[in-house]
C-alpha cells in the first residue's frame, strides 16, 4: 500500500506543476489531521486501525471517480490513470477488511466520522 501511495503522490505533485495548480493553503493542517487520524485508530486497537485505512480509502476511491467525471475528452491519460489510482484505493480497502476491519457495533460511528470528515476535507479543499 506504501508503494502505491507514493506513486499516487509522485504523479500529483508533478501533475500540480506541470499544470502549475496551487494546492489546498490547508494541506498542512490536511497532513497533521491525517497523521492524528491514523494514530488514534492505532490506539483504539487493530480492528480500528484497518477500518480507518478501508474508510479513508473509500472515500478517495469515490472522489477519484468523481474527478474522472469533470475531465474533457483531450485528458483521456489522466482519467486512464486516475482509475488505476481508484484501483489501487480499493484493493487497499480490501486488504483492511482482510486483516480485520469491521463495522459492526461502535465501528460503524468510527465508519461514518471517518468518511464524513474525509469527505468534508475533500469539498473544503475544493473552495480553499
Amino acid at each position: 500500500m506504501k508503494k502505491h501511495e507514493q506513486v499516487h503522490s509522485d504523479f500529483f505533485e508533478r501533475e500540480i506543476k506541470k499544470r502549475n495548480i496551487k494546492p489546498t493553503k490547508l494541506l498542512p493542517l490536511w497532513d497533521l489531521l491525517g497523521v492524528g487520524l491514523g494514530f488514534s485508530s492505532t490506539i483504539l486497537g487493530k480492528k480500528a486501525a484497518m477500518l480507518c485505512t478501508a474508510s479513508v480509502e473509500e472515500v478517495i476511491g469515490d472522489h477519484y471517480k468523481n474527478q474522472t467525471y469533470k475531465l474533457n475528452d483531450d485528458e483521456k491519460e489522466l482519467k486512464k490513470k486516475i482509475m488505476k489510482f481508484r484501483d489501487d484505493e480499493l484493493d487497499h480497502k480490501d486488504i483492511a477488511y482482510g486483516h480485520g476491519a469491521t463495522k459492526k457495533g461502535f465501528y460503524s460511528l468510527l465508519d461514518k466520522a471517518i468518511k464524513t470528515s474525509s469527505r468534508i476535507a475533500i469539498a473544503i479543499s475544493e473552495k480553499v
